[in-house]
């Protein structure tokens, strides 16, 4: 395993973060390497790398899913690192333990951490085990359709059913009754089997309209945590979220730092390293449930740099050297303003169908409290096979309303042309009352979308 100080990194992702990786390596002094598949040449991670190796064709099982060929593009260019970005082989802890018999550092959590936080059932037990509240619900994975009724029967309907092994939505299912359940029960096992190998599922009970808050976790090698506040999460569809603040409307300071302490004792128990989420639920009597811990950086880490002055991804890179966490942070971490970020999606955004293809005009809007984290230029062709994520837009203020105000202007000034995008969408969001107000939940897109808005289509 490489120590001391990196010389050079290879990038195991593509797109904005590719890019935002190399421009922290940049700033350190380190080289970068940048993997592409065929469909990528001519993205904007390929030209800014110091190298550029192609990995294979355009679908990512053949390119930036096959660990062979990244494990062969770290050797042939001699890199001391990889850093995964997020998605792909992000949490991928067989991925890690390839890279680390390699003699490559993985820029991340330890491969026997990914495996306890990416299980949500065996992370749920642990979590409950440190004192972290989490819903009630099945001891475990679930054995029968009987033992799921039992469970069901002593928590209260609703109930959820969720995949112990994936994300997304995939292999959940919301159970109303009884007579409901053994159905919805196999439906959910066969739909994670065929997501993520493994037809394990859990239960626990269903909060009908909650806000979805994270928080930010780093962590050196020497068992240091800090929590970087908290992330209101909350806007989203069909589990994929579309707009993130922090810090969250609902939260204060007594439950900040309340749950911070024991996430701090927790993770440190767990011998944590690197950064990573960890997102709850919150009711409507404002109390917080845990669910589950992303490994990895996380697409929304932005807003987070921008209320703490902290470049995480950096962090991530130095703490992956051996660095201290109190040498990173040179003092307590203090949240000054708020910050929104607005994910751009090439999406249409009545029907959010994909809106691949060629941006024939790009004009990304800048001035103060503005940031766009993006991998799109004039002329390039957005490609059909992966996430449809292009840019991300984050807007910064000393306060909700005045970061609320630098979004609006700053999506007025943000011109794609050729494709369809989300930016009509998130024009509506921040123009909404109960966004104005604060008041989110996990299904504000749902009423949203159901209101009529004759005027989406030409804004």
């Amino acid at each position: 395993m490489p120590s001391g100080r990196f010389k050079k990194i290879l990038i195991a992702n593509r797109g904005e973060i590719a890019i935002r990786i190399i421009s922290a390596c940049k700033e350190l002094g380190i080289g970068t390497v940048a993997v592409y598949s065929e469909a990528d040449r001519y993205s904007s991670h390929v030209r800014f790398a110091d190298q550029a190796i192609c990995i294979g064709p355009a679908k990512s099982a053949r390119s930036y899913l096959d660990v062979p060929s990244i494990i062969s593009a770290a050797e042939i260019t001699n890199v001391d690192a990889i850093h995964p970005g997020y998605g792909f082989l992000s949490e991928n802890a067989d991925f890690a333990e390839v890279c680390e018999a390699s003699g490559i550092a993985f820029i991340g959590p330890k491969p026997d951490v990914i495996r306890l936080m990416g299980v949500k059932e065996r992370a749920r037990g642990f979590m409950q085990e440190m004192g972290v509240p989490i819903l009630p619900g099945s001891a475990g994975v679930l054995a029968s359709a009987e033992e799921a009724v039992d469970v069901a029967e002593r928590i209260g309907y609703p109930v959820i059913l969720k995949a112990s092994a994936g994300g997304g939505g995939r292999g959940m299912r919301v159970v109303e009754s009884a007579g409901a359940l053994p159905s919805l029960l196999e439906q959910a096992r066969q739909e994670a089997g065929a997501a993520f190998s493994s037809p394990d599922v859990y239960l626990e009970k269903y909060i009908a309209a909650p806000r979805h808050i994270e928080f930010q976790v780093l962590a050196d090698e020497l068992g240091s945590v800090e929590i970087l506040g908290e992330r209101e999460c909350s806007i989203q569809r069909r589990h994929q979220k579309l707009l993130e603040e922090s810090p969250s409307p609902a939260m204060n300071d007594t439950l900040r730092h309340e749950i911070s302490a024991r996430l701090q004792k927790a993770l440190s128990a767990a011998r944590y390293t690197n950064a990573g989420t960890v997102e709850f639920l919150m009711d409507e009597n404002g109390n917080l449930y845990f669910i589950e811990v992303n490994a990895r950086v996380q697409v929304e880490h932005p807003v987070t740099e921008a209320t703490t002055g902290i470049d995480i991804v950096k962090s991530q890179i130095r703490i992956a050297q051996g660095e201290r966490l109190r040498a990173l942070l040179r003092g307590p971490v203090q949240l000054r303003g708020h910050a929104i970020e607005c994910r751009i999606n090439a999406e249409n955004p009545e029907t959010f169908a994909p809106s691949a293809g060629r941006i024939t005009g790009f004009h990304p809007p800048g001035g103060i409290g503005i940031r766009v984290d993006t991998w799109t230029y004039a002329d390039c062709v957005v490609p059909p096979y992966y996430d449809s994520l292009i840019a991300k837009l984050i807007a910064h203020g000393n306060d909700r309303a005045e970061a609320i105000a630098r979004m609006r202007r700053a999506l007025d000034m943000f011109v794609v042309e050729g494709i369809h995008t989300s930016i009509p969408l998130h024009k509506r969001i921040l123009a909404d009352p109960a966004f104005l107000e604060g008041r989110l939940d996990t299904h504000f897109i749902n009423r949203l979308l159901a209101a009529p808005s004759p005027a989406i289509g030409a804004v």
